[in-house]
C-alpha cells in the first residue's frame, strides 16, 4: 500500500512539473524575442525561430470485429476486440529547416509485431531528411519504402479499418536505408521519382547479410496535384473541384532476402531473390474516389523441402488486384466498396488457395481522418483450395467497427 501511494504521488508530482513547464513556455512567448513557441493546432507544436521545430502527435484505433464460421453458419468463429494501433509521432527540424526528422513509435501488440513474432518492435520510423531545394530531398534511416500506394498511405488515412489482402500479402513494407525523392513540375503537372537502397531485411534488424534491396517508383499527375496531398489519403475528403489523377509504377528487387515476404514475415530456410512489380491508379472528383492497384511478386525456386518448423517452407509468389470505389456525402458520411483478389502462382498452388475479399464500408468523418468512426461488412472467400490441406479455409463473413482518435 505504501509503495502504491509513493507511485501515485510521484505521478502527480511529475504531472505538475509538466504543466508548469508548458505554462512557462507559453508565458515566455510574450516576454522574449528569441523564444520557443507552443501551440496546439496541427498536433502540439514547439518552435524556436528557424533553429528548432517539434510537432508531437498521437493516435489510436480501438476496434471490435466478428468473423463467422462459414458463409452459412453465422456463429462466431472468433472476435477481435483490442487497441489495433497506438502511436506517438514526432517530426520537425533541428539547426536548419533543411534538416528534418520523423520519428514514430508503436505501443499496441499488433503494431509491435507481437502477433507474429517474439520481439517487440517499438520503432516504426526513424528518419532524417535533407531538403536540397523545393524539388529534391534525401532521407536516411528506417521508414516506408516507396512501394504500393495503399501501403505508403498512413493507416490513419484509410477508408476501411484495414488495408486489403493484396497489400498484406505482397507489400514491401519498411526497411532501413538511403532514400531519394525528386519532383518535376511542368505546366501544372507533376512527375515524382522515388528511390531507395535498403538492407532488404525489414525494420529493427540487428545485423544483415551482404544482399541489398533496390526500390523505385514513378508517379505521374497529369491533371496537377491533389489538394493537401490527397493522393495519399483514401476517399475524397476535400471534394476535388476538378478531376485529379495519379498513375504509379514501381518495382523492387530484394537480393538475398531472408524473410518469406522480403522485408517481413517468417525467416526463410534459404536466401532468395524476390522481385516485386507495382502499378496503381487513383482518380478523385467531387466526393468520388476510385483506386486500383496491382502487385506481382516472383522468385525462382520458391518451395523448400525438409524445413524445420521455425522456418518458412515457401515464398508467397503470385499477383493481387485491389479496387476501391467511394463517395463522400456533403454531410461527411462516406460509402465505400472494395473488391480484392490474391492469386498464387502455379508453383505454390498446392500450398496456398486463391483468396477473394469483398467489403462494404461506412465512415463518418468528424475531423477528417484524425477523428472518425468506421464500419464494414463483407466476406472472405477461398477458392482452388489445395486437396492436401488438413484444415482448408472457407468462405466466411466479417464485420468490423473501429474508432480512430488522434491529433
Amino acid at each position: 500500500m505504501k509503495a502504491k501511494k509513493i507511485n501515485r504521488w510521484g505521478f502527480l508530482t511529475g504531472l505538475f512539473f509538466v504543466i508548469v513547464l508548458l505554462q512557462t513556455v507559453a508565458v515566455a512567448q510574450t516576454e522574449l524575442d528569441e523564444r520557443a513557441f507552443l501551440e496546439v493546432d496541427d498536433g502540439i507544436t514547439i518552435k524556436k525561430a528557424d533553429e528548432m521545430l517539434l510537432k508531437l502527435r498521437f493516435r489510436m484505433q480501438n476496434r471490435l470485429g466478428y468473423f463467422s464460421k462459414s458463409d452459412t453458419d453465422l456463429n462466431p468463429e472468433s472476435f477481435e476486440a483490442r487497441v489495433r494501433r497506438l502511436r506517438l509521432r514526432f517530426d520537425g527540424f533541428l539547426v536548419d529547416p533543411r534538416f528534418q526528422y520523423y520519428l514514430q513509435l508503436s505501443f499496441s501488440r499488433a503494431d509491435q509485431n507481437l502477433d507474429g513474432g517474439d520481439i517487440a518492435e517499438i520503432v516504426r520510423d526513424a528518419m532524417v531528411y535533407y531538403f536540397v531545394d523545393d524539388h529534391f530531398y534525401l532521407g536516411f534511416g528506417q521508414g516506408k519504402l516507396p512501394g504500393n500506394r495503399q501501403r505508403v498511405t498512413s493507416s490513419g488515412s484509410l477508408q476501411f479499418a484495414d488495408r486489403s489482402i493484396v497489400n498484406s500479402t505482397f507489400n514491401i513494407d519498411r526497411d532501413f536505408g538511403l532514400f531519394a525523392y525528386y519532383t518535376a513540375y511542368q505546366g501544372g503537372r507533376e512527375l515524382r521519382v522515388k528511390a531507395a537502397i535498403s538492407t532488404g531485411d525489414g525494420r529493427n534488424v540487428p545485423r544483415t547479410n551482404n544482399g541489398l534491396a533496390y526500390t523505385g517508383r514513378l508517379e505521374w499527375l497529369p491533371l496537377g496535384p491533389f489538394i493537401a496531398d490527397g493522393d495519399f489519403m483514401e476517399g475524397d475528403l476535400y471534394r476535388e473541384p476538378t478531376p485529379k489523377i495519379s498513375i504509379g509504377l514501381g518495382g523492387s528487387f530484394n537480393h538475398k532476402a531472408v524473410k518469406e515476404a522480403g522485408q517481413r514475415g517468417t525467416p526463410l530456410f534459404e536466401q532468395r531473390d524476390i522481385t516485386t512489380f507495382i502499378a496503381d491508379f487513383l482518380m478523385k472528383y467531387n466526393g468520388w474516389a476510385l483506386a486500383v492497384e496491382y502487385l506481382n511478386k516472383s522468385v525462382s525456386d520458391p518451395v523448400f523441402d525438409g524445413v524445420p518448423d521455425e522456418f518458412a517452407n515457401y515464398v508467397m509468389t503470385g499477383y493481387g488486384i485491389n479496387s476501391q470505389l467511394s463517395y463522400l456525402t456533403p454531410g461527411n458520411w462516406e460509402l465505400s466498396l472494395r473488391f480484392a483478389t490474391v492469386e498464387p502462382r502455379s508453383s505454390i498452388a498446392d500450398l496456398r488457395a486463391t483468396r477473394d475479399e469483398a467489403l462494404f464500408g461506412i465512415t463518418r468523418y468528424i475531423q477528417g481522418h484524425r477523428v472518425k468512426a468506421q464500419t464494414h461488412v463483407g466476406f472472405n472467400n477461398f477458392r482452388n483450395i489445395p486437396a492436401d490441406m488438413t484444415s482448408p479455409p472457407q468462405r466466411h463473413w466479417v464485420w468490423m467497427f473501429q474508432v480512430e482518435f488522434g491529433i
